[in-house]
């Protein structure tokens, strides 16, 4: 028996066969994606159907019709999708007549638990409703009629359709601020690693209205793809209801690998960049619409006021104004001269777009669809004019992004540089990231613009910018891979061997100097002098610098900072005083502030621990807040804390601003010569910044308190924690990779080097601490840098004697410490 008629046999036996039909219908793994949605609607029509006609003459009605709306009426039902009815009557019967016939309709629906969002009104009361609510009007413009008077229905969408048209130049722009106000909400589909494929900026909302503008006979958007791309994201909500069973659009993490199994992909992955590539039409093919309505708008707005002042004359046509050769801007777009021959200009595409990103203005449809179609490769190398062209497009800042993304959209990019198709839409599975690898590189870029006047080299530093993470579409370490696709990609653009191997070395070494600044002691000479080996020389060391933050500020907010600024400008500072021949000086005791010694001070008087509290704030794009061009953002506090040399400082410290729910933002521990004249003994200054998870942070003597309990043992901090995490419950989502602890060999002459790298969570550094103190070893330094859901903690230890460890003491360490945090 066929699929057709099980169906067949399951309708007539009423709305348990229904539900059976419907069942078969969606477990049936041969039928999916458009054929699944358009027979689960035909199969809900005819339900529906029986059941008007049914009520209909038990209520006694005629002249009514029951309509389907939204996304049943065009129609593609998914899974879980509401059914979207309306019932409409002539008005002839009477009321208590049409509330029967309704609630024998919608009753049924609701007893088989689907959900419904239903009215009734009369062709009249559907118009007025349409001309108040503008989704109610979008909803009527895919109207189709399910059963009853087929008339009434055609009369109604004709007359909504009309007044869709004639109220255009109203309606258009309540659409596009409705479009803009749920982007603002929801954000971008292309770019998040949860995103909503119906609600966020390029998902199923936009695509419903693009077809809305369609309709409205005012401008149209560009078709190639968008069929593609909407049924892609049906067919992935598709996914999404039958793996979770609910009706939701959020592509949560945790669901994703099933989502991925339900359509045949490979993994998660595979399913985000999927779904990216098809927000990504949607987004380009709605930007280029509503640059095409405005248009239209603007001018129908100015066509009265000029046919007053110049009469009933020709209205005149835009002025053409040369923005390069071959390139002219025309209404605001730039487009191609009309004498122009692509075909015979392969350098055009890169001049266009460098002509539209330095002059701000959108590159036109019609223009970038030409280039694509017409245009000769560039020969490898290419001309010198070719890359000058490139660099000024990367180097006109925040206007490159729109300018990219058209070429992107028409596959020029993919043709200009053929590696970029592996980073092309690739998510990154990475809070920290806020962008997929390809939008983040050309941020970067654009980032790296503004510190042009920085560097002796701009255009090295532009384009090792567009480059640095390009190695993340391939296995292993992309910094590695990185650097043999930069060495061919600088090769075809055609810079020199000298040029290549700069651009090589910075993306081999993007993140040498952040890594390096958060994670090492630089008063340690071999920190700097392994820097110094790496760079080998000023200029490489000048870009280098750069490149690090514009790459941490088109990373994110949470991958810059002031103080990460000052701790990459004070290592950049020793290492050129190491490539401009000065000898790395051997670290000398620590001087301490003056706030440093009077704590110490104090604490040498008491004897126990002295804290202090100062608040801090930075301005995230590192300005200086003394020029006024940007105001400060607060980071927290810096908190002190002063106490004579003993054991057990580092966890119980870390686990009494853990029980406080301080987040540790950076910390350092060191030791603190006082002048002899002080007193006798060693202090030690712990450095923290930190910042309460929620509400207020606590008082010091709270803080001293409880410090002073869990330096005695008074205080069980483990348990503590213990009975915290017990309470509540994880939530679900990815599962974070086990922890991993390294020893960083010949990082430092005078300490051993271990690198833990684990999910960041309240009391890691005190689980840390107990770990290296139960392994007998003695604390010397500790750097914290948490990214996001990710901790990289350094600790610099040695031996109780102060002697670095052996190479198998120290791996045992490491395993040891590995083993306390899994």
């Amino acid at each position: 028996m066929t699929s057709l008629e099980v169906t067949t046999d399951a309708e007539d036996s009423g709305p348990s066969g229904y539900a059976a039909a419907r069942l078969h219908l969606l477990t049936e793994k041969e039928q999916s994606g458009p054929p699944r949605r358009a027979a689960l609607a035909g199969l809900t029509d005819r339900w529906l159907a029986a059941l008007f006609g049914t009520a209909c003459q038990e209520a006694g009605v005629r002249g009514a019709a029951l309509v389907a709306v939204g996304g049943y009426g065009r129609g593609e039902l998914s899974p879980r999708s509401d059914l979207d009815l309306l019932l409409l009557h002539d008005g002839s019967a009477r009321s208590g007549a049409i509330a029967t016939l309704a609630d024998r309709i919608w009753y049924p629906v609701w007893d088989l638990g689907l959900a419904l969002d239903h009215s009734v009104r009369t062709p009249g009361e559907a118009r007025k409703t349409a001309g108040e609510d503008l989704k109610v009007q979008l909803g009527l413009l895919d109207a189709r009629p399910v059963a009853g008077d087929l008339g009434l229905v055609s009369a109604l969408r004709t007359t909504v359709l009309a007044d869709w048209r004639n109220q255009a130049t109203k309606r258009l722009p309540e659409l596009d601020e409705l479009c803009r106000e749920r982007a603002e909400r929801q954000g971008e589909l292309q770019f998040l690693l949860e995103p909503d494929l119906k609600e966020a900026r390029g998902g199923l909302r936009d695509a419903t209205a693009l077809r809305a503008v369609a309709a409205s006979w005012l401008a149209d958007a560009p078709r190639e793809g968008l069929a593609d791309a909407r049924r892609t994201l049906l067919d992935a909500r598709d996914a999404l209801h039958l793996v979770t069973g609910r009706a939701t659009d959020r592509l949560a993490l945790q669901e994703q690998d099933q989502v991925a199994a339900e359509l045949g992909l490979l993994d998660a992955d595979a399913l985000l960049r999927q779904v990216y590539e098809a927000a990504r039409t949607v987004s380009y093919a709605t930007d280029v619409t509503w640059r095409e309505v405005n248009r239209v708008l603007k001018a129908r707005s100015v066509r009265p006021r000029l046919r007053a002042m110049l009469g009933a004359g020709r209205r005149p046509e835009p002025e053409r104004t040369p923005l390069a050769e071959g390139v002219v801007e025309f209404d605001g777009e730039v487009v191609l001269a009309r004498t122009v021959k692509p075909e015979r200009d392969p350098v055009l595409p890169l001049r266009a777009a460098a002509a539209a990103a330095q002059n701000g203005l959108p590159l036109s449809l019609h223009a970038v669809r030409r280039l694509a179609a017409a245009t000769r490769p560039l020969p490898v190398p290419w001309p010198a004019e070719a890359r000058e062209e490139l660099v000024t497009l990367l180097g006109a800042g925040e206007s490159t992004v729109a300018v990219w993304e058209a070429l992107e959209a028409e596959g020029l990019i993919t043709r200009l540089l053929p590696d970029w198709e592996r980073v092309r839409c690739r998510p990154q599975r990475n809070a920290v990231h806020t962008w997929t690898v390809d939008r983040h590189l050309v941020e970067a870029a654009v980032k790296a613009s503004a510190l042009t006047r920085r560097v002796h080299r701009p255009d090295l530093l532009l384009v090792a910018a567009l480059l640095h993470d390009i190695g993340k579409g391939w296995p292993g370490d992309h910094s590695v891979a990185g650097e043999t696709i930069a060495k061919d990609v600088a090769t075809r653009i055609g810079f020199d061997r000298a040029d290549v191997a700069v651009i090589a070395t910075l993306v081999r070494h993007h993140l040498l100097l952040i890594e390096t600044a958060t994670r090492r002691d630089l008063d340690d000479p071999a920190t700097v002098a392994a820097v110094a080996a790496v760079v080998k020389s000023p200029g490489t060391l000048e870009l280098l610098h750069a490149l690090t933050e514009a790459d941490a500020l088109a990373t994110g907010p949470a991958a810059w900072s002031t103080w990460r600024g000052s701790l990459v400008t004070d290592l950049v500072k020793r290492v050129a005083g190491v490539l401009a021949g000065e000898a790395p000086e051997e670290p000398e005791p620590t001087a301490p502030s003056a706030e440093q010694e009077r704590l110490a001070v104090e604490a040498l008087r008491t004897g126990g621990p002295v804290l202090s509290l100062h608040a801090q704030a930075e301005n995230p794009q590192g300005e200086r807040e003394e020029e006024g061009e940007g105001e400060p953002e607060p980071v927290g506090v810096e908190l002190l804390i002063a106490l004579p040399d003993q054991p057990r400082v580092l966890p119980a410290a870390a686990g009494v601003l853990a029980l406080h729910r301080l987040t540790v933002r950076a910390a350092d521990l060191s030791a603190v010569e006082l002048p002899s004249a002080v007193g006798p003994g060693s202090v030690l200054v712990l450095n923290w910044r930190v910042a309460a998870a929620f509400g207020s942070l606590p008082q010091a003597a709270r803080l001293r308190a409880d410090l002073v309990r869990a330096l005695d043992g008074s205080l069980d901090i483990a348990s503590r924690l213990a009975e915290r995490e017990a309470a509540y419950p994880r939530r679900r989502g990815v599962q974070a990779p086990p922890p991993r602890v390294t020893v960083a060999s010949a990082a430092s002459r005078h300490a051993t080097v271990i690198e833990v790298r684990a999910q960041d969570a309240p009391g890691l550094l005190h689980r840390i601490g107990h770990a290296l103190e139960t392994a007998g070893v003695r604390l010397r330094s500790a750097h914290v840098s948490t990214l996001g859901a990710n901790a990289v903690d350094t600790v610099y230890v040695t031996a109780a004697d102060g002697s670095m460890l052996s190479d198998t003491r120290a791996a045992e360490v490491a395993r040891e410490v590995e083993l306390a945090l899994r």
